[in-house]
């Protein structure tokens, strides 16, 4: 069932998930209203969402001209459909307008409240909390009803799931949750008609799985993310007022968006290209000089775009663990796997030249090995997966850090080795499962041979696994093969770092 889960998530971009599931709840609230379950009739539900999406990209593609950038049509999209099923359905002029000005100030605020490429609030909440304080309209949250409830709790936690947010919304759900039914209870509702009240009537869900999992607005930490969900989820739940501004879910957001600014890293990253390398025979490294200094630990990711004509289901931005370990000037590197045809952005990565400029939107994640070097580890790597524990090794290596390691390398053909050079250099002790061992063995180095890893022989290989901290990198299916195992064998404490759509 998970495989199956992250092949369907992983098929298709953040924006396009997101995107679909908007699209498939409008349909159900479409046919909902047709047959006279939902409390809005079709025309007002046609007349809202065709403004609000009509506007959106209208006024999305004004200020991408204005600014000289590239509209971005599925973004506008996104937007348009939630600011539809933000305010409540109408074919009057009035709610039209305000619906209209929302989307405008939604539009605006991609390019007049972002710093250097980054967003400071979600948009659609920012456009609704502006035309409330403006009292020219209000958000009325129709989508939270529960008709709608099963297709909008399986949209986000599609989008929860993909994104490796789940920590996330159940933090919010069970903090905004557990408030409302308290808060309920006390006013002398029943427990359980309060929990039904509290996922029916207010929009947990939704706000959790369409807005505040929003990559562009979390900081890049989980403990910070995590932290950030139960602040919104208490803003969301708590009634408060300063006249003229009065509590609501647009608000909580938008006051968890300041919260998550103050965090992280809010300034785009620009990088030029220096070199490209083949590593393997499916395997590519770039190399990238940042024109400022960019702080990162070893380990973590960075989101890079690269817009390019026609790009594919899987879009103009990806996800890449920084292969290189942190220095003052650069250079920063990134390994891929780019197979026959390559996807319409590892093309446009292929066709860099010295001297092109891509555009680094977010530094983050938490796959960081312990700051306690006296504390052993078990790196396991699957493929490429090896790119984040390259970072680790090299920048270990470099600084003359001491740390018990050992590192369990697979991969489907041992000519596939990345990075073998530097864990030659660095000494590393690898057992190596592959089909075949390689014409050159490096000191240092097991052939395990070409079976998966078992409790039985994962215990043999690594008998003091128990108290090691285990790290394991690489795709969905091997997290999903391997992780079951490595707790198997005894160990206590798994991170992973999932290449997922990669």
């Amino acid at each position: 069932m998970k495989n199956t889960l992250d092949r369907l998530t992983s098929s298709l971009t953040m924006y396009r998930l997101v995107l679909g599931c908007l699209l498939a709840i409008t349909v159900v609230a479409l046919v909902l209203s047709f047959v006279g379950i939902l409390a809005y009739s079709p025309a007002q539900l046609l007349a809202s969402g065709a403004v609000a999406v009509a506007v959106t990209l209208a006024t999305g593609w004004l200020f991408a001209v204005i600014f000289r950038a590239k509209a971005h049509a599925e973004s506008s999209l996104i937007t348009g459909l939630i600011l539809f099923m933000l305010f409540l359905p109408s074919a009057e002029l009035s709610a039209l307008l305000a619906l209209a000005l929302a989307a405008t100030i939604a539009s605006a605020s991609k390019f007049l409240l972002a710093i250097r490429g980054r967003h400071i609030f979600n948009p659609a909440a920012i456009g609704a909390v502006v035309v409330s304080l403006a009292q020219l309209g209000f958000a009325g949250w129709w989508i939270a009803t529960p008709p709608l409830l099963p297709v909008v709790a399986l949209g986000a936690f599609l989008i929860l799931y993909r994104n490796r947010k789940l920590p996330l919304g159940l933090t919010f759900v069970v903090v905004a949750a557990a408030i409302i039914v308290v808060r309920l209870s006390m006013s002398g509702i029943d427990p359980l008609t309060a929990l039904t009240t509290a996922f029916t009537s207010y929009p947990i869900v939704f706000l959790v799985g369409f807005m505040l999992s929003e990559p562009l607005t979390l900081p890049p930490r989980r403990w910070q993310q995590i932290l950030l969900a139960a602040i919104v989820g208490a803003l969301f739940a708590v009634p408060f007022s300063i006249p003229p501004v009065y509590s609501s879910p647009e608000l909580a957001l938008v006051l968890g968006n300041l919260v998550a600014f103050v965090f992280g890293q809010r300034r785009g990253i620009a990088l030029i290209s220096t070199a490209k390398r083949q590593l393997t025979p499916t395997t590519w490294e770039f190399s990238f000089t940042p024109t400022r200094p960019v702080s990162f630990s070893p380990g973590q990711y960075m989101e890079l775009g690269i817009p390019h004509v026609k790009p594919d289901s899987r879009g103009s931005r990806r996800y890449f663990s920084i292969s290189s370990p942190p220095t003052v000037d650069g250079p920063i590197t990134f390994a891929m796997t780019i197979t026959n045809p390559p996807s319409s952005f590892k093309a446009a990565m292929l066709a860099l030249e010295p001297g092109d400029r891509v555009r680094g939107t977010l530094v983050g994640g938490d796959f960081v090995l312990p700051k306690d070097t006296a504390t052993p580890v078990l790196l396991i790597a699957g493929g490429i997966g090896i790119t984040p524990f390259a970072s680790q090794l090299s920048d270990a290596h470099s600084s003359g850090t001491s740390r018990n390691t050992k590192v369990i390398y697979s991969v489907r053909d041992s000519s596939e080795l990345a990075y073998a050079d530097l864990l030659e250099e660095t000494k590393a002790h690898v057992t190596l499962i592959a089909p075949t061992p390689p014409a050159h063995l490096p000191a240092n180095w097991t052939y395990a041979g070409p079976e998966r890893l078992t409790r039985e022989s994962l215990t043999a290989l690594v008998p003091d696994i128990a108290t090691r901290r285990v790290f394991v990198s690489g795709s969905p299916a091997l997290i999903n093969s391997v992780t079951p195992v490595v707790r198997a064998a005894g160990a206590k404490r798994i991170t992973t770092d999932t290449f997922s759509g990669y």
